[in-house]
């Protein structure tokens, strides 16, 4: 595991970071990931979950479904995912599937990390492929965005609690 991010990675991570906001603009779980080759991006995604009505629709899963249109093959050979947001157990596997070679990830997810934080799928005994995995890229920066995202949503949920209970006073 190599902490040394090239200016290149920079550059591929602040895409992912854009796709978080436009995620978290449309109502959605604030993640972006992009899919690159050769130094060219493939693909791109971002949480759709809440929109599509799909507990699947997760950023890395949205890059990969382009990024095998893209390329007319599911085997992502020779790529790099840059997502803003530790992969789930999910997408971990779909990841190992697709054969994607590294994994660039700023913040760590304490509830459901696939990637080293709860548990490693990347480097189980049983895995049939192996990818390199990249932590903490702009870490501070990702890790912001959500604690925001997820303070202002409990705050907004809250606002409509107490709206209701007036409501039904007032009746």
């Amino acid at each position: 595991m190599s902490q040394q991010f090239s200016a290149l990675d920079e550059h591929f991570m602040r895409c992912a970071m854009a796709l978080a906001t436009q995620a978290e603009e449309e109502g959605e779980i604030p993640v972006g990931a992009v899919l690159v080759k050769d130094g060219e991006i493939v693909a791109e995604g971002w949480n759709q979950s809440i929109g599509n009505h799909d507990a699947t629709a997760h950023a890395e899963m949205q890059a990969l479904r382009k990024a095998g249109q893209a390329l007319s093959n599911y085997r992502l050979l020779d790529t790099t995912l840059y997502v803003t947001l530790e992969p789930c157990p999910m997408c971990a596997g779909a990841l190992l599937h697709s054969r994607v070679k590294r994994i660039v990830f700023g913040a760590r997810d304490i509830k459901a990390g696939a990637a080293g934080t709860v548990l490693n799928l990347f480097e189980h005994q049983a895995a049939y492929h192996y990818a390199t995995v990249e932590r903490g890229l702009f870490e501070a920066e990702c890790r912001a965005q959500l604690q925001t995202f997820f303070k202002r949503r409990r705050k907004e949920i809250k606002t409509l609690k107490k709206a209701k209970r007036a409501l039904k006073r007032e009746q």
